[in-house]
């Protein structure tokens, strides 16, 4: 395997995100000071990451995909990665996270209301409003009057973006998922925020005279110190923004990003899928049922969930020999998503 590959698509972890070369001077960000390292994943957070943590270790990049991935780690670029639905747009960041060990992928799901300000940030104006009310009426001294301009940090949280911009040793993997379902003016939004490698919190700046250090609330439940309002990277963060391909994006993010096209996954990998869900001799037990997935007419579009959930009903269900309901569902669950009845 080529020296130069810092993600080498293994699902082996190691240290090799230490040996990332300097970012280019364009791209070269100094944020600080560094916040802590984020704290070790209790015990829910890993049993509800179990799944993600297996479909990492399974994934098997190919070789345009692995290049494109160190491509946007050595250019400090976000990666777009277009495809089909389940074919591992997502399971990507995943696997990045895990092999070069950078701690939780922060997501950001994207919906048709999603704007900017959800991903770096939220100010519960309302909640503190009710909070000083309450105060007022009860006559007494609020919770947080010993804290810096009456506790606001306790109403800002930053948001997945806006925690990955923290000013970090080693960058954080975020998860920019579908933004194709977008309103049309958040790719547009996303332009200096991706170039600059910053963002202010209003609320915070105004009161930067007096109170210049702010201790907020982050997307991962950890707090951090913000200083005059302002986050800045260190370490530009591992972005990977997906589509599934439903729309245009205009040219000035093209321009600022990397983009990859997956291709809808080969056997092996989607043996790897199959293992990461069901046990290591899954993919044996259910050759079958992955040849059936495989054999599609051109165009015909699937995705892998298709394939789990027959998977799992078969496994679940105990027919007798000779009986035909098996293959049937099997059909009936593999139907092309894009045929009509």
């Amino acid at each position: 395997m080529s020296e130069w590959l810092i993600y080498r698509g293994t699902g082996a972890p190691h240290d090799g995100i230490s040996d990332l070369p300097p970012a280019p001077p364009w791209r070269d960000f100094d944020g600080g000071p560094l916040v802590p390292p984020a704290a070790p994943l209790d015990a829910a957070t890993e049993r509800r990451l179990g799944v993600q943590r297996r479909q990492a270790r399974n994934h098997r990049p190919g070789t345009r995909e692995r290049e494109l991935v160190n491509a946007a780690l050595y250019l400090r670029r976000p990666l777009l990665v277009t495809g089909d639905p389940g074919s591992g747009k997502s399971t990507l960041a995943h696997s990045v996270a895990y092999e070069l060990g950078l701690g939780r992928v922060l997501r950001w799901p994207i919906v048709s209301r999603t704007v900017l300000r959800d991903g770096l940030y939220q100010y519960d104006a309302l909640g503190r409003l009710q909070d000083l009310q309450f105060e007022r009426v009860a006559g007494q001294p609020g919770r947080y009057a010993d804290e810096p301009d009456g506790g606001i940090g306790r109403y800002v949280r930053l948001g997945p973006l806006g925690t990955a911009l923290l000013p970090s040793a080693q960058p954080r993997v975020l998860l920019v998922d579908e933004l194709d379902k977008s309103d049309i003016d958040l790719p547009n939004d996303l332009l200096n925020v991706l170039e600059e490698g910053e963002f202010t919190i209003p609320e915070l700046e105004r009161i930067a005279d007096r109170t210049p250090e702010v201790r907020v609330l982050c997307d991962d439940g950890t707090t951090v110190l913000v200083r005059e309002g302002r986050v800045r990277c260190r370490a530009f963060p591992f972005i990977v923004l997906t589509s599934n391909g439903e729309r245009d994006f205009p040219i000035p993010l093209l321009r600022r990003c990397l983009h990859l096209q997956l291709e809808p996954p080969d056997k092996e990998r989607l043996a790897g899928m199959v293992r990461a869900h069901f046990g290591d001799t899954a993919a044996e037990r259910h050759e079958p049922v992955i040849d059936s997935f495989l054999a599609r007419a051109p165009g015909d579009m699937r995705a892998i969930d298709q394939l789990l959930n027959a998977i799992h009903l078969t496994q679940q269900a105990d027919w007798p020999e000779g009986d035909d309901t098996r293959q049937r569902l099997t059909s009936e669950l593999l139907r092309p998503l894009d045929r009509a009845r």
